[in-house]
């Protein structure tokens, strides 16, 4: 927290206790201010609570990396031993359920869960009837923003009365096996609303290089599904043309593409067309796209080899995700809702 207005040490205490009575204890608070916050005060916070405040005399004996370095180095630990131990925590809509669903989640990438409860999680799901949707696609095709603006419509629709859970997926670097949880910020319809917090999101990083999907997507989406949520959409991060991993893990694929994807052969090529029951062709406003949604209709028509239906009735619709009501995103939620 970067605090230069003051008021600072009565801002920070007051974070301290709310993390603190909210079950948030173990989240370590950094800030700084440079000359605005004065050593006894820095010492104040810090016997408080605070874990540390950066002077600017830290900044130039530490610079700017090794502040950041140090940070990164006190907050590597292993949060599982926060999961609960127990289905019956995670169950139900008030915070202190969410927020033993996401420790549980932790604990699941981690592969820190009892074997036993994991095989729990599996049985209680697969009693469940909470569909499963997936939404994945090449990257940069606005899957982050078509997720946000299907929750709106889901949300606008049925009055708000659906609990759902959203969980991202985003690449891991090779190079350097970090993971920019980047597809909240894309997230405008996922905030409480008058009826308070309808929608949970959770990130998770693939942490391998070939897959578009975690490790432990299936354990996740398993927990989501015992919590009790209406509807649990998952994103992955973006594919290829031979990709389609998420599909053994959702009841509904949708795949998300631009049009532009070359000559109409490499259609061919693309493996989730054989398995998407949805397609959607997304920034339609750009040259091409008429011809993009005639294209891959063809294609999905000749491998259904549904010749006796027409290519405009096909599941291919074109959308424009960054535009507010767009007609094509109601038009692709108007055919997935009864699914």
């Amino acid at each position: 927290v970067s605090s230069y207005q003051g008021g600072h040490v009565e801002y920070f205490k007051y974070m301290v206790d709310l993390l603190r009575a909210r079950g948030g204890e173990h989240i370590q608070v950094f800030g700084g201010g440079g000359g605005v916050i004065v050593p006894e005060e820095i010492r104040e916070l810090h016997a408080y609570g605070v874990s540390r405040i950066y002077s600017p005399e830290d900044g130039q004996r530490m610079g700017l990396q090794g502040m950041i370095g140090e940070m990164i180095m006190r907050c590597d630990q292993n949060l599982s031993a926060h999961a609960p131990q127990k289905i019956a925590a995670i169950q139900g809509h008030e915070d202190a359920a969410w927020r033993a669903l996401s420790q549980l989640i932790t604990a699941l990438e981690n592969s820190l869960v009892d074997p036993a409860l994991v095989q729990q999680l599996h049985e209680q799901a697969a009693q469940t009837r909470v569909p499963v949707l997936g939404i994945t696609g090449t990257g940069g095709a606005g899957k982050s923003s078509l997720t946000d603006e299907l929750v709106r419509r889901f949300r606008l629709d049925q009055d708000d009365a659906l609990r759902i859970a959203v969980v991202s997926i985003d690449p891991s670097r090779r190079k350097s096996g970090g993971a920019l949880l980047g597809d909240r910020i894309r997230m405008n319809a996922i905030g409480p609303w008058r009826q308070g917090a309808r929608v949970f999101m959770r990130s998770l990083a693939t942490r391998d290089f070939g897959s578009e999907i975690s490790a432990a997507l299936p354990d996740v989406v398993a927990a989501a599904r015992c919590a009790g949520f209406d509807l649990v959409i998952v994103e992955t991060s973006g594919i290829g043309q031979g990709d389609a991993a998420i599909v053994p893990h959702v009841d509904v694929p949708l795949y998300v593409m631009t049009p532009e994807f070359g000559a109409a052969s490499q259609l061919e090529k693309i493996d989730m067309l054989d398995f998407a029951q949805f397609v959607a062709i997304n920034k339609f406003d750009r040259k091409g796209a008429s011809d993009a949604l005639r294209d891959v209709a063809k294609q999905v028509q000749r491998n259904r080899e549904a010749w006796t239906v027409a290519t405009e009735d096909m599941p291919v619709f074109g959308t424009m995700a960054s535009r507010f009501n767009d007609d094509g995103v109601t038009a692709l939620y108007q055919a997935l809702k009864p699914r």
